[in-house]
């Protein structure tokens, strides 16, 4: 029921240029409409503007002059804006 549209891409597999964003706001919205945990989506859904507004892209929402990261690294950024997140609460 809450998944991303984007399909499994295999054209890309393997490759570390796919973008996980879409896979994560999948999951704050199964907690939030799913689940009824409003504050948590709200807590991921943050933690990826946070990533974004540090600057991180993958390949297929890069700009010029953008700093361009791998799956695993925005991946990894969101984590770390969610440990974040949870730190400060």
């Amino acid at each position: 029921m809450f998944e991303p549209v984007h399909g499994s891409a295999p054209d890309i597999a393997g490759k570390g240029i796919a973008n996980p964003l879409a896979a994560i706001a999948s999951a704050a919205m199964l907690l939030q409409y799913g689940l009824g945990f409003i504050e948590e989506a709200k807590t991921i859904e943050g933690a990826i503007e946070d990533a974004l507004r540090n600057g991180y892209r993958t390949p297929d929402i890069a700009s010029a002059g953008d700093r361009i990261v791998s799956t695993t690294e925005m991946t990894d950024a969101v984590i770390e804006a969610l440990k974040i997140a949870s730190y400060s609460k």
